[in-house]
C-alpha cells in the first residue's frame, strides 16, 4: 500500500518535504482488531509538533495520522464489535492498558502505557490502518468522510476542553487561537451555553472575521484587552505568551484550559513574566488537557450530530501531504484541512 512516512525530525520552516511516500505491506489484524481502508485523514496541528520534535518521539519511521475515516476491510479473529462494509473512525487515542487505576477511572487518557495513533504506532497517511475495535467508532450518517475527520480529534479534544473550562449557562468563554479545534469549540459553546458570550483571541483579522462569522461576540489579538473579564478560557496556541495574557482576562475564580501538548521554549521572556499577584491570585486556575478518552470521542460524534455542528474543511488530495502540512505550519487556517484519498473500489 502507499503510505507518507516520517523518517527524522526536521524543521518545517526549512524543510517543505517532511514525509516520503514509500510502499509498505498492508498490517494484518490480529485477533481483536479490525482492518480499515482508509478514505480521508485530517491534517492536525500534532502532526507538527510530530514532525518538530514537540512530542514524544515516535519509533522511526512511522505513518502519521490520527484523524482517521474509512471502511472496515476485515476484521481479526475475536472482533466482533464492527462488520465488514462499516464506516468508521480512529482517533489519536490508539491503545491504553485497561488495567491501571487511571483506565479502570475512565481517564485512559493519563495511562501509563497510552499510545497514540500516528505517533507510537502507524497512522492514517496510508491507505489501510489496523486498530483494536475498541479503539474505532461508529461515524454518524449525517456527516461525509472529510466531516467528519476533524471531528475525531480537534473536535473531540475541544470537547473535552470545554467539558474541563467548568462553564455554567450565562458565563463568559474566551478561546485563544482559531484553527480547527477553535472553531467547533465555538459552535459547540453557543449550542450547550446560548445564554453565554464568547469572546476570540486570535493572531490574524482573518481569523477574527471568522470567528465573528461564526457567532462570537467579539474578537480580538491576544494583546487587545477584551469588553470584560471572562470566568473561562481555552487556549490552543503553542505560545507562553497567551497564556500570560489569559490569566490577565480571568475573573476571580476562573479558569484557564490549555490545550497543547508543549509550549514554544523560545517563549522564555513571557514566562519569566507569570506573576502570582498579578496573573493566579484570587483563586484562578490553571487546567491542562492531556490527549483524549474513549468517552470524549463517542458522546461528542452523538452531540455534534445532534447540533448538528459541521466543521469548515478544506481538502487535499493524498499525494500533497507535504503541501498541507506546510500550509498549515504558515498560513492562515480556515477549519480543518483533510486528505483524501483516491483508493476505492
Amino acid at each position: 500500500m502507499r503510505a507518507w512516512l516520517l523518517k527524522n525530525i526536521t524543521d518545517l520552516t526549512k524543510d517543505e518535504h517532511p514525509l516520503h511516500l514509500g510502499n509498505v505491506p498492508v498490517p494484518v489484524p490480529s485477533d481483536n482488531e479490525i482492518l480499515v481502508k482508509v478514505s480521508c485523514c485530517g491534517v492536525c496541528h500534532t502532526e507538527l509538533d510530530e514532525i518538530e520534535g514537540r512530542t514524544s518521539p515516535p519509533a522511526f519511521p512511522v505513518i502519521p495520522g490520527h484523524q482517521v475515516v474509512g471502511i472496515v476491510e476485515e476484521q481479526g479473529a475475536t472482533a466482533s464489535r464492527f462488520k465488514q462494509g462499516d464506516r468508521v473512525g480512529i482517533a489519536w487515542i490508539y491503545s491504553a492498558c485497561g488495567e491501571c487505576e487511571y483506565c479502570k477511572a475512565g481517564l485512559e487518557n493519563l495511562c501509563p502505557c497510552f499510545k497514540a495513533t500516528g505517533r507510537d504506532s502507524n497512522g492514517g497517511y496510508a491507505e489501510f490502518i489496523v486498530v483494536n475495535e475498541h479503539f474505532a467508532y461508529h461515524i454518524p450518517a449525517d456527516f461525509s468522510d472529510e466531516e467528519a475527520a476533524p471531528l475525531l480529534c480537534a473536535g473531540a479534544i475541544g470537547y473535552r476542553s470545554l467539558k474541563l473550562a467548568n462553564l455554567n449557562n450565562g458565563q463568559t468563554l474566551g478561546l485563544t487561537g482559531f484553527g480547527a479545534s477553535g472553531h467547533q469549540v465555538l459552535k459547540m459553546a453557543r449550542y450547550l451555553f446560548p445564554a453565554s458570550e464568547i469572546f476570540v483571541f486570535a493572531r490574524s483579522e482573518y481569523e477574527q472575521d471568522f470567528a465573528l462569522e461564526l457567532g462570537a461576540a467579539w474578537a480580538g489579538d491576544i494583546s487587545d484587552k477584551p469588553p470584560h473579564k471572562l470566568n473561562a478560557i481555552i487556549d490552543t496556541t503553542p505560545v507562553w505568551s497567551t497564556v500570560v495574557a489569559s490569566l490577565s482576562c480571568i475573573k476571580p475564580g476562573g479558569r484557564l484550559v490549555i490545550n497543547a501538548i508543549r509550549k514554544e521554549s523560545t517563549d522564555q521572556k513571557a514566562l519569566l513574566e507569570l506573576h502570582y499577584q498579578d496573573h493566579l491570585w484570587m483563586e484562578k486556575e490553571i487546567k491542562s488537557v492531556a490527549n483524549i478518552v474513549r468517552k470524549d470521542v463517542e458522546e461528542f460524534l452523538k452531540l455534534a450530530a445532534i447540533i448538528p455542528l459541521r466543521p469548515v474543511i478544506e481538502r487535499y488530495p493524498f499525494e500533497r501531504a507535504n503541501e498541507a502540512l506546510v500550509d498549515l505550519k504558515h498560513k492562515h487556517v480556515r477549519g480543518g484541512k483533510v486528505l483524501v484519498f483516491n483508493n476505492q473500489g
